[in-house]
């Protein structure tokens, strides 16, 4: 374990419009569509988990495609803004788009545009480079990460997965991420039982995982451990949701700067159930990041409930 680790991020950064609306049901033809607020950033999961981990203090390479178009000069300057602008952001000739309705009720609507990158190959070449000597690699579940997977593994680099919305512990498309993955996260709202069952299927399943997350929305989140410790943490959130766009990608992103830089599973998942309840708080999914000195101000101000079992 390292005070400052390097960790290498692969996947998306695409540029993301989100905006508040009064419902995300169905437009009617007397109803215009204005909005209140409305935004446009960096956002994708490479780019959320990437931006999370360098505000948190680790040295961070992000290896993505930033598209020659419009969007993309877009997503340059904001990567560059945030400091992830280096060799591992390699030019293609378009970038992603996204864009993120939220209702009033906290409901959203979420388009991703990923046909730029349809078929799209990052060169193995750079990732060697950026990915030797590494602490762990996240690799995202974007088509592109897929090759990278053997590379980080032969470079000796433990590999962080998050599967998100998932119900097949044997899903046949995401195979390869989750037969590599050391640790490995995932979301509730489609397992087939309880966190503490799926994380035990997990560890039976994949012998190579030696973490197992699930986040929970409002019910915060739990991590097993190989060795059999369960534990558990929630929090109410310090501010008014507004969107829960990208809370997941805090929470995974913060658990494993926590986890990488001390090896401590209490604080490292007290920490990142405290970062995402924060995050859900911006309209926007990158601006709810905290730092780390202000995230501990935060925790000695804010309460989060940890229970240590087994699983």
């Amino acid at each position: 374990m390292t005070d400052t680790p390097r960790i290498v991020v692969a996947g998306v950064a695409n540029l993301c419009t989100a905006a508040q609306v009064e419902t995300t049901a169905p437009a009617t033809p007397d109803h215009r569509g204005f909005t209140d607020h409305m935004v446009t950033g960096v956002s994708g999961v490479g780019a959320n988990v990437a931006a999370t981990l360098r505000r948190l203090g680790t040295d961070v390479d992000l290896c993505t495609l930033v598209g020659e178009d419009t969007a993309g000069r877009a997503v340059r300057a904001g990567l560059e803004r945030e400091g992830l602008l280096g060799p591992g952001c390699v030019p293609a000739a378009s970038s992603p788009l996204a864009v993120s309705l939220v209702g009033a009720d906290g409901r959203q609507l979420g388009y991703t545009f990923l046909g730029p990158l349809a078929g799209a190959a990052y060169p193995t070449e750079v990732f060697l480079d950026l990915v030797s000597g590494a602490d762990l690699a996240v690799l995202t579940t974007i088509g592109f990460a897929r090759p990278l997977i053997h590379h980080a593994r032969r470079a000796g680099v433990p590999i962080a997965v998050d599967v998100h919305v998932i119900a097949d512990i044997h899903r046949p498309e995401q195979r390869a991420w989750l037969h590599s993955a050391d640790i490995l996260f995932c979301s509730h709202e489609r397992l087939p039982g309880p966190p503490r069952e799926w994380i035990r299927q997990v560890f039976d399943t994949y012998p190579g995982c030696a973490v197992a997350g699930v986040g929970r929305g409002s019910d915060g989140a739990v991590v097993g451990l190989r060795d059999g410790t369960l534990v558990s943490a929630r929090t109410d959130p310090p501010r008014p949701l507004v969107n829960t766009v990208g809370a997941g990608d805090t929470l995974f992103a913060s658990f494993l700067h926590g986890w990488v830089s001390a090896g401590n599973p209490v604080q490292a998942l007290h920490d990142a159930v405290l970062h995402a309840s924060w995050a859900i708080g911006d309209l926007f999914p990158n601006d709810g990041h905290l730092e780390r000195g202000n995230l501990s101000e935060l925790a000695h101000a804010h309460p989060v409930q940890v229970d240590v079992d087994r699983w």
